[in-house]
């Protein structure tokens, strides 16, 4: 009989909690459709890779081999480079933007290249850090490229003894920034469908005073919990299947793990999204302090602290220490090793622990927020 009432109970809040879902119709879009495109703009609008850098060439000396030298550049996908008649215009457009670097040959390149002692100047517009040190090496590249040609047609490849360095990079071949920025986008639509939305809803039911009438009826906290979950819940399969299969077949990204580990993983960290959103809402009762505290609670430390963006290792040991009480660190982590390197059981295993750790805790402390009172 009490498992009867329970599950009858349940049903009856499930389907009222469901229709308030949707006839807030501003929370529904957000739920439904921010998520879509917050993936589209950041997979397409947010890279690492640099290419068709605009680089400005001052061409000081025109013989042959000047202009064979810098034939590598016309050539590689990542530069623009343009002629320029003169330094002084070079860098008027550095000063103006319109490009990020300055190659220039001067004019004793060939007479220097005859004595092995041939350079070519490479100015930089540090203002981005990021593009300067892909142009550096874009160019390098290039150069180094002709003087191994150069080498090989003269003979003297194997005379100097040469080595060779043959390098290879593992889980991400072709270097695309977009494989390693998509699974972490995972994240951050599980972030705001779980915390952000559901943070607004037990303060809403405070303000409105519709909770007060649910304390007089035989509806217990967990089962008030639960109505409040589900609804949601299935929102967020929704926009995690979205984002599974945009993944996959509109950004190319390989998912190199199990697919159930994946799904599995992902409902984890989606669960407890969802729980400390009602946690934040039952305890602040007012949908602005919610809103604020969930913004600054989940989506932003989802956003800088959990690896997204930033290599932890790289950030101060306080800052790390912190980084590893959210739980979008360890999801983050996970994730992007079942997407790219492939399935790790031991991560796998000890990342879920921690997380269904989040889930049961978050459960309790919601629990204790909706307990009938009135303050």
């Amino acid at each position: 009989m009490k498992r009867a009432g329970f599950l009858s109970r349940l049903v009856a809040l499930v389907r009222k909690e469901t229709r308030q879902m949707m006839r807030e119709r501003s929370s529904l879009a957000v739920g439904l459709l921010l998520p879509s495109l917050l993936i589209l703009l950041f997979g397409y609008g947010l890279s690492f890779d640099v290419t068709d850098a605009p680089v400005a060439l001052v061409l000081d000396d025109r013989s042959p081999d000047a202009m064979e030298v810098v034939s590598g550049l016309y050539g590689s996908p990542y530069l623009a480079p343009m002629e320029v008649g003169s330094m002084a215009e070079a860098e008027e457009r550095m000063l103006r933007g319109k490009v990020g670097g300055i190659v220039r040959v001067p004019v004793d390149f060939s007479r220097r290249l005859a004595s092995g002692d041939a350079r070519v100047q490479l100015i930089l517009n540090g203002v981005d850090a990021n593009t300067a040190q892909a142009i550096q090496a874009y160019v390098a590249g290039a150069l180094a490229g002709h003087a191994l040609a150069r080498a090989d047609r003269a003979g003297a490849a194997r005379a100097s003894g040469r080595v060779e360095l043959v390098q290879r990079m593992w889980f991400n071949e072709a270097g695309i920034s977009t494989w390693y920025l998509v699974p972490g986008l995972i994240v951050l639509v599980m972030t705001l469908i779980g915390a952000f939305l559901t943070s607004l809803l037990i303060a809403r039911e405070w303000e409105r005073g519709t909770l007060e009438a649910l304390f007089v009826t035989p509806v217990r906290p967990a089962e008030l919990v639960l109505a409040k979950f589900i609804p949601y819940l299935g929102v967020g399969v929704f926009n995690l299947a979205i984002c599974l299969v945009t993944a996959r077949f509109l950004f190319d990204v390989p998912i190199r793990g199990s697919l159930f580990a994946v799904v599995v993983c992902s409902l984890l960290y989606l669960v407890v999204s969802l729980l400390l959103g009602l946690f934040i809402s039952g305890v602040t009762r007012n949908q602005f302090e919610a809103s604020q505290l969930a913004l600054l609670t989940s989506f932003m430390p989802a956003l800088m602290l959990s690896g997204f963006v930033f290599d932890l290792r790289n950030m101060p040991v306080v800052i790390q220490w912190i980084s590893q009480l959210l739980p979008a660190t360890h999801f983050m982590g996970l994730i992007k090793t079942l997407f790219l390197a492939g399935n790790n059981w031991p991560m796998f295993f000890e990342k879920s622990a921690i997380l269904l750790l989040y889930a049961l805790l978050l459960f309790l402390a919601t629990r204790r927020t909706l307990r009938k009172r009135l303050d």
